[in-house]
């Protein structure tokens, strides 16, 4: 089953949430709670177009990790992906929206030190020129 939803972020920019449901019955708490969830992620600035859920139970796995959630968030450059499998799904859920949002900081950390490198290159030149 899949289910396409707009979600509005505080930029008033809609996301596109492609929702992929296997062996499992998607209820308004589960769909309420992974929207709030992937709102939360409109915090850290970035420009997502879409993101694409699956979530599944999966009866041959082991019975401590049966439920399977990812996430592959559609941004400029290269997309970001997580996935975990737990027992149960709001854990997997959260679980995976905290690696995205690893990811996002990673990304955004990177993105800042190359800027400050060069303003700190000029700095270092400005100084020794005064000396």
């Amino acid at each position: 089953m899949n289910a396409a939803r707009g979600i509005v972020g505080p930029s008033s920019e809609r996301m596109k949430l492609v929702l992929t449901i296997h062996n499992l019955t998607l209820t308004r708490a589960i769909e309420d709670h992974l929207v709030t969830r992937l709102e939360k992620l409109d915090h850290y600035g970035h420009r997502a177009v879409d993101a694409r859920v699956t979530l599944e139970l999966d009866h041959k796995r082991a019975p401590e990790r049966q439920f399977n959630c990812s996430i592959r968030l559609a941004v400029p450059g290269p997309d970001l992906f997580a996935e975990d499998a737990e027992t149960d799904l709001y854990a997997a859920i959260d679980l995976v929206v905290k690696k995205i949002e690893q990811q996002i900081r990673k990304r955004q950390n990177k993105r800042k030190a190359r800027k400050h490198t060069e303003a700190a290159v000029l700095k270092r030149r400005r100084q020794e020129a005064v000396l």
